[in-house]
């Protein structure tokens, strides 16, 4: 279980001291969770600092009641915590079967990589031995992301607004993966998210603005506040205009 207590996070800009995060506290053992909210309100900080980018000024971090506030990136991805960028990075030189053999941390048999790129989707024939880098579409860029993350088997595994710069299709096909994930994994998936078909399929909603959390529960619960007033229509607009 991650649990988080109190957290904040400060920073000084032109002078002045802005509160991106204020007292957060929030418990996550639920198989997914999506967290949500208006741009600039502090959810992609928030999953920044629960991987370990960056430190919270304020509170405390504990995975399965160990603190892991002061450790970094690295110690908390041994810890079994993976976090997927908006923009997957390109890895020239290296090929897809390369990048899961090294989030699987050891060599990976072809059989076996193509027994994952099938569980997102992938036709492995096409992807297995392909270089990844630049010619690769953002859709399959995420995807082979996903796929690493899989490979690896982590406790918790972060996702920061999966749906950006990818094409409807390549989103539909990233609705199915995560419904796949969600049913079948070991372990705990957190997104953050604008978008109401992935708040649909989670377990639990956070709700995060201005910095603090304003609501959490079930997308029972959660969901009928924010299609229910001009905040909460904001946040989900991105989805009527895919």
């Amino acid at each position: 279980m991650l649990e988080l207590r109190n957290i904040s996070y400060v920073v000084e800009e032109d002078g002045q001291t802005k509160e991106i995060l204020k007292d957060v506290s929030l418990n996550i053992d639920e198989h997914f969770v999506a967290i949500t909210g208006p741009n600039g309100g502090g959810k992609s900080t928030l999953a920044k600092i629960i991987a370990g980018i960056i430190t919270p000024t304020g509170g405390q971090i504990l995975l399965d009641g160990e603190n892991i506030t002061d450790i970094g990136i690295t110690e908390r991805a041994k810890k079994g915590i993976s976090f997927a960028f908006q923009q997957p990075v390109h890895f020239k030189g290296l090929t897809v079967k390369d990048l899961i053999s090294i989030a699987a941390g050891k060599n990976m048999t072809v059989v076996q990589v193509c027994e994952i790129l099938s569980e997102v989707g992938l036709c492995a024939k096409d992807y297995v031995n392909r270089e990844v880098n630049s010619s690769l579409s953002g859709g399959e860029l995420k995807r082979i992301e996903i796929a690493m993350i899989i490979a690896r088997g982590t406790k918790l595994s972060l996702f920061d607004e999966p749906e950006a710069g990818i094409d409807l299709w390549s989103f539909n096909s990233l609705i199915k993966v995560f419904e796949k994930m969600r049913d079948e994994i070991n372990g705990t998936i957190v997104i953050i998210s604008h978008q109401e078909r992935i708040l649909n399929i989670a377990d639990k909603i956070v709700v995060i603005s201005n910095g603090h959390i304003e609501s959490v529960g079930s997308k029972e619960e959660v969901m009928p506040k924010l299609l229910g007033r001009t905040a909460g229509c904001d946040v989900l607009k991105k989805m009527a205009d895919k």
